[in-house]
């Protein structure tokens, strides 16, 4: 058995499908096929069941992905402390960040962490909260900064800061000239929110039951500048983190406290319980911490 038999088998199950993962990995579908049958003969057993246009993972298959899964998390992390022999002189960082947050939480720490480490190659992507977490328990990810809570028997959990709720309105609409609201107003007023699969959208949804009603956006957008853009087009108000909302200042919108109660939610930095944590990851992580404290003495 081969690594590289592996990481085509690990492609096969993450597309379950044989010609998109031999286009993922720049090999010939044949190629790819021949491979998997090697490595199946190898096995003794059936991958994948192949069900007409379908590819199924088989229970073998299923105990040989978590299992490659370690094999690859041992490698990358023999990788790790033997690149911590050369101190940040080297190596690479990838983080997984909430989109909420990669615009004005990160910035600083990431100019200050390039500027004192400049052969570190830093990765910053802007995902989900879900996406986050697969990324982290496949090892595609060293750090995640989450909502939490973020419970995993693998995985480890900081708090980082609190972040407040607010609206966001038209700069010409009358609710914006109010000193806080609640969020009754977006059972009346239209409004243009993240879609349900969105932790903070899901968060909304939560508190709207307690008072009674489902909240009814005109319009779901992925990107909360698109959602400002509609929100200063007069399209309808939309609830965002009141850091983000101070941080683009847009002049376009009013921003407006939720108040009775106010909604908070947690954003901490995650990692694997059992993944060494290289140099840069605990750099970069110290220097997140006393960026944010800084920020927010309070």
């Amino acid at each position: 058995m081969e690594l590289r038999q592996l990481e085509y088998f690990m492609a096969v199950c993450q597309e379950l499908h044989f010609t998109r993962a031999a286009d993922k990995l720049g090999i010939a579908q044949p190629s790819l096929s021949q491979q998997i049958r090697t490595l199946e003969h190898e096995i003794g057993s059936p991958l994948f069941d192949r069900v007409g246009k379908k590819t199924i993972i088989t229970e073998a298959g299923k105990i040989l992905l978590s299992h490659s899964y370690s094999v690859f998390h041992e490698l990358s992390q023999a990788r790790a402390a033997i690149s911590e022999l050369q101190g940040l002189k080297r190596g690479s960082l990838t983080i997984g960040a909430l989109l909420t947050v990669v615009n004005y939480l990160l910035p600083p720490t990431v100019i200050s962490f390039h500027e004192r480490y400049p052969n570190v190659k830093l990765s910053v992507q802007g995902l989900r909260t879900g996406d986050i977490y697969n990324g982290l328990l496949h090892n595609e990810l060293d750090l995640g900064i989450v909502f939490m809570p973020m419970e995993h028997e693998e995985l480890e959990t900081i708090p980082l800061c609190k972040q407040e709720l607010a609206l966001a309105a038209p700069l010409e609409h009358p609710i914006g000239l109010e000193l806080s609201v609640t969020l009754e107003a977006l059972r009346e007023i239209p409004s243009i929110l993240l879609p349900g699969n969105y932790h903070l959208r899901q968060l909304l949804d939560e508190r709207c039951r307690a008072l009674d009603f489902a909240p009814q956006p005109v319009l779901e957008m992925t990107t909360m500048e698109s959602i400002i853009n509609m929100v200063a087009q007069g399209v309808g108000v939309t609830v965002l983190p009141k850091a983000y909302l101070d941080y683009i200042a847009d002049p376009r919108i009013r921003i407006v406290p939720i108040a009775n109660p106010a909604i908070t939610t947690q954003i901490g930095v995650v990692y694997r319980k059992n993944k060494y944590l290289c140099a840069a990851s605990r750099v970069f992580m110290e220097q997140l911490i006393a960026t944010v404290k800084t920020q927010s003495p309070g």
